[in-house]
């Protein structure tokens, strides 16, 4: 009876993670389709919608996709080997206004310029001074990590995160001008550009509409087996289906 039941259980795990593939498969997809509908990327689009369980043969399937270019890459403190000043000073920006230590961000500058290493994922700051488990948990909503330099799409940041990289915003502006792309998602940097307090400047640079970066996560439970499955995609600036930059089946 027990080697019975651990067949099943073996079998529930293979059939698990076979849908997890499927699931990610399917996200590709999602994601492929909405570059060839458009250039712009906003909250409103089917791909950022969660997936609710779905009922497969024995359990079910369900997932989300994530933009990861609505949140503050910290892999944009380096640039060409040296630790960028101009978005030291974003990263600083968003530890105040999430109350943490401004003092925070040096470290991790410090660490990522030791090396000129690039993090692989966010849970690689438990290695870096000062980030506890607190600080974590309080980041993780805004930050993430990404292979290469990337814009912070404006229509789908947070407040925080818009007022970290805009230098002179403040969050109740930053939380007006959220409100205001509810109603009428920006179109182009010009448009965002627009809807900003008198006197602000920005870089072309640190702001988009558009995302190429995203994290997709499954869960499936067939039986009494479950199985969760994470992956960052790449999207490039055709049709094609994203790249799987890294998973994990945690």
């Amino acid at each position: 009876s027990t080697w019975s039941r651990q067949i099943e259980l073996t079998a529930g795990h293979v059939q698990a993670q076979l849908m997890i593939q499927a699931g990610l498969d399917w996200t590709r997809a999602v994601l492929s389709d909405d570059r060839r509908a458009s250039n712009i990327d906003t909250l409103g689009e089917p791909w950022a919608l969660r997936l609710p369980p779905i009922p497969v043969e024995n359990g079910s399937l369900a997932g989300h996709i994530e933009d990861q270019q609505g949140k503050f890459n910290l892999n944009n403190l380096l640039k060409g080997g040296k630790v960028n000043l101009a978005q030291l000073a974003h990263f600083r920006r968003l530890l105040s206004i999430l109350a943490l230590p401004p003092t925070l961000a040096d470290a991790l500058a410090d660490w990522i310029g030791a090396d000129s290493q690039l993090l692989t994922d966010v849970a690689e700051l438990a290695l870096v001074r000062g980030f506890d488990d607190g600080v974590r948990a309080r980041l993780r909503p805004f930050v993430t990590a990404l292979p290469r330099f990337t814009a912070v799409n404006a229509n789908t940041a947070s407040p925080e995160v818009l007022a970290g990289v805009v230098e002179g915003l403040g969050l109740d502006d930053a939380r007006a001008l959220v409100a205001q792309r509810e109603r009428a998602y920006f179109r182009n940097f010009s448009d965002f550009f627009s809807q900003l307090p008198r006197g602000l400047i920005v870089p072309t640079e640190n702001i988009s509409v558009s995302s190429d970066y995203f994290i997709a996560t499954m869960r499936v439970t067939i039986g009494e087996a479950q199985a969760r499955g994470s992956a960052l995609l790449a999207r490039g600036n055709t049709a094609d289906w994203p790249v799987v930059v890294w998973r994990k089946n945690p």
